[in-house]
């Protein structure tokens, strides 16, 4: 007590007493949170998330604990679809169960039913269900019942059920729904009966697009003719239909009649498929005259169509000689644009013909990384590149380009052989055979692995009774190939006969003026001694190709 009296006599005396502040009325209020497994929410949320991973069966597991959280009969909806379709059949039957008491739709109860049914092999009880989904006042049954087919687990069984309910007497006075049983029909494959069903639509609604698809069926049963007509008085309903007219003019250009299909398509309305398919109908019948007048006609139409066209646009540029044109279409075309690749590369080439050879060189460098992980677009740049190099006499860098090449796709045939040219065109004559025997083994008896092997050994002056075995078999195969022939020709300048070799590299030099074949004839001409007229091919050849390398290099050789 003592103690206690001595410190109160020295504590501070308080003048003024201390505010006391009031507690907010929600300072001490705890609000019970549940956890993951108890909050609807956090299990829909996490559902979804899952769905959008594709992760089905996490997506199905977090919907079973929100539908046994939630009275929304959505989600237990959701639960049943998602537990059907990982084939976790106790859950859903007690989703189902679920969604039903909680309202669900007789019809969509039946559908899902239907789908369960079908996933655990239970013919009869999925007819039952489907028979109620079809009996139902649902505007849209006949829809969901191709849906439970279509998804079902065994294609024969769906099909048979098909085939058992969807029968012309039950089928509703509604076009697409014939439409979409015949063509479940096919898909489940069933195409005795998708036909049935085809022909009795055809004939009951005369619709264009029952036309249109029974003539589809025809067209792949091989009835062309067949499938023409109905085409035909499809489009006699819906003449301004574009998509009857391309499908019509491509089954008639399918038939050889390339000229009927280009005049199916002239007339009527015009978009970026039509011009598409004009120009490739064109292009078979070598119409240059009709490439000219769609290019013209693409031009002035529509800035969608022009945007949809672009490549288009550049190839028939090209076919009209003007570069800078074709090079300023394609480089309109979008990067999404299903051509943006070939644009790219056909810039590619334009710049390298205008002499930019460093500019094409570049952008070919560019599509190589950009397309790191598409080989086949990787494979075209490397040997678009290397093709390139071959041109230009740069030997070392197009067999770079070609070995870096093959390293993408070992042993393909097209990168081997030009290879093998790159090679014997730099003077590594073993390395050249090496890879022409490679070829060889993979593709035996191939007509231009055989002819430029057997041309390499002549060439060389080497091994000259195999080089005569392969260009003759060769020979044999395209007996009229200027190629070949001035291969056979090459071989026989260096067998000695100068008169057989002038006479079959004089036709080769007639039926096509090369440049290389046309130095092969002047250097044995020159030989034979008549340099008169070596000198004149010889002129003809500076007139082709000013900067032949094998002109320049025989030109050395017979003046020392």
């Amino acid at each position: 007590m003592a103690l206690g009296l001595a410190a109160c006599a020295v504590a501070p005396v308080r003048t003024t007493p201390k505010a006391i502040t009031p507690a907010q009325p929600l300072a001490r209020l705890v609000v019970a949170t549940p956890d993951a497994d108890h909050d609807v929410l956090a299990q829909l949320l996490a559902g979804e998330m899952a769905l959008t991973r594709t992760d089905l069966k996490a997506a199905a597991r977090h919907y079973a604990k929100a539908m046994a959280l939630s009275n929304d009969p959505h989600v237990a909806e959701r639960a049943a679809g998602l537990a059907i379709a990982v084939h976790d059949d106790a859950t859903a039957q007690a989703a189902l169960q679920r969604w039903q008491a909680l309202g669900a739709k007789p019809a969509a109860m039946a559908q899902a039913r239907a789908q369960l049914a079908l996933d655990v092999g239970d013919t009869a009880e999925a007819r039952r269900q489907l028979e109620l989904l079809l009996g139902s006042d649902e505007h849209d049954a006949w829809r969901q019942f191709g849906r439970v087919l279509v998804g079902a687990r065994d294609q024969a069984q769906a099909a048979g059920l098909l085939e058992t309910l969807a029968t012309p007497q039950r089928l509703p006075a509604d076009a697409q729904a014939w439409l979409a049983m015949s063509e479940l029909g096919d898909r489940l494959g069933r195409h005795a009966y998708a036909v049935q069903i085809a022909e009795a639509a055809m004939q009951r609604f005369k619709t264009a697009e029952t036309y249109a698809w029974t003539a589809q069926l025809k067209f792949k049963d091989g009835d062309r003719a067949g499938a023409a007509v109905l085409l035909q008085k499809a489009l006699t309903r819906e003449p301004n239909n574009i998509q009857l007219r391309l499908a019509y003019a491509g089954v008639l250009g399918q038939s050889g009649d390339y000229a009927g299909a280009s005049k199916l398509l002239e007339k009527g309305p015009q978009n970026a498929d039509v011009y598409a398919m004009r120009a490739g109908m064109a292009a078979h019948l070598h119409d240059d005259k009709a490439l000219a007048t769609l290019y013209r006609q693409l031009q002035k139409a529509p800035a969608d169509v022009r945007e949809h066209s672009a490549y288009l646009l550049g190839q028939l540029a090209e076919m009209q000689k003007r570069p800078a044109e074709a090079l300023a279409w394609y480089d309109q075309v979008g990067d999404e644009d299903e051509h943006a690749f070939d644009a790219d590369l056909r810039s590619a080439l334009i710049l390298h013909g205008q002499g930019k050879r460093s500019d094409a060189h570049a952008l070919l460098e560019q599509l190589q990384l950009a397309y790191l992980d598409h080989p086949t677009q990787l494979r075209q740049a490397w040997q678009a590149d290397a093709e390139l190099y071959l041109n230009e006499l740069n030997y070392a860098k197009a067999e770079a380009a070609f070995s870096r090449a093959l390293q993408v796709v070992p042993d393909d045939p097209g990168l081997l052989y030009g290879r093998g040219l790159a090679y014997a065109e730099g003077g590594q004559i073993d390395q050249a055979v090496q890879d022409f025997e490679r070829l060889l083994k993979i593709k035996p008896g191939d007509i231009d692995a055989s002819n430029a092997l057997g041309y390499t050994l002549a060439d060389a002056n080497r091994d000259l009774p195999e080089a005569e075995r392969l260009i003759s078999s060769a020979r044999a195969a395209k007996p009229d190939d200027p190629a070949i022939a001035d291969s056979w020709g090459w071989l026989q300048y260096r067998l000695g006969h100068l008169d057989q070799a002038v006479q079959t590299l004089r036709g080769a030099w007639l039926a096509r003026k090369d440049a290389d074949v046309g130095v092969h004839l002047g250097e044995v001409l020159w030989q034979q001694g008549h340099k008169q007229d070596a000198q004149q091919v010889f002129d003809e050849v500076r007139k082709l190709d000013p900067h032949n390398g094998n002109l320049q290099q025989a030109l050395k050789r017979l003046h020392p």
